[in-house]
């Protein structure tokens, strides 16, 4: 099966099967080689469309064990959203027709505690630092509210108002997911063995919604 023969449910597979065997330690490192390079040139077809942390131990094509034209990969600190995210997250469901969106958050997320921080000792932080802690914030304090009080909550929580924010503000990806083109699922991953665990998902068959 090409790429742009896969649904969402492909796509999905296809990247938990990557993400075993980078676990396993037997990544296939597919897609890495001067054929690919050459193929994708013209033009780019991938099958999903990943928005994640900037964390330095968060390299998409690396834990799910894919390569060139794979994944169009949107990283910001804590996964968080603003136009810039939105448009490029948008232009790979629009323009590029990838059948899946990911939101992958992981543990020890220095942003996810940076705004508890804020929250819970009044930590003050300058700069652009302090707009994306704010960002960040509303998912702190609806865990707390929801009584979700666990370092892992706080994270699955900022994966699932990600995934909330991400359908509420973009209009085009919303109409893609009722439409069936494409789905939206939510990951956290974890530093220490490499595994990554769905969280919530959107338009996605014979998975929770």
């Amino acid at each position: 099966m090409t790429d742009d023969q896969m649904t969402a449910a492909d796509a999905f597979a296809a990247l938990l099967a990557g993400n075993r065997r980078f676990t396993d330690g037997t990544p296939l490192h597919p897609n890495q080689d001067a054929a690919r390079r050459a193929e994708t040139a013209p033009s780019q077809r991938p099958f999903a469309v990943l928005l994640g942390c900037s964390d330095s131990r968060l390299a998409a094509e690396i834990i799910f064990d894919r390569g060139l034209g794979d994944l169009f990969v949107v990283r910001t600190a804590g996964h968080v959203l603003g136009a810039e995210a939105l448009g490029s997250i948008e232009y790979g469901v629009a323009l590029l027709d990838c059948p899946l969106v990911v939101v992958l958050g992981h543990d020890s997320c220095g942003a996810v505690a940076a705004a508890r921080g804020a929250v819970e000792e009044g930590a003050a932080y300058n700069g652009y630092v302090r707009d994306l802690v704010e960002r960040v914030t509303p998912s702190v304090l609806a865990a707390r509210g929801a009584g979700r009080t666990g370092d892992h909550d706080f994270i699955d929580v900022h994966v699932e108002q990600t995934v909330d924010v991400l359908l509420e503000r973009s209009r085009v990806l919303a109409d893609a997911v009722a439409a069936g083109r494409t789905a939206v699922v939510g990951l956290s991953y974890q530093l220490s063995d490499g595994a990554a665990r769905l969280v919530t998902a959107r338009g996605l068959e014979g998975l929770p919604a």
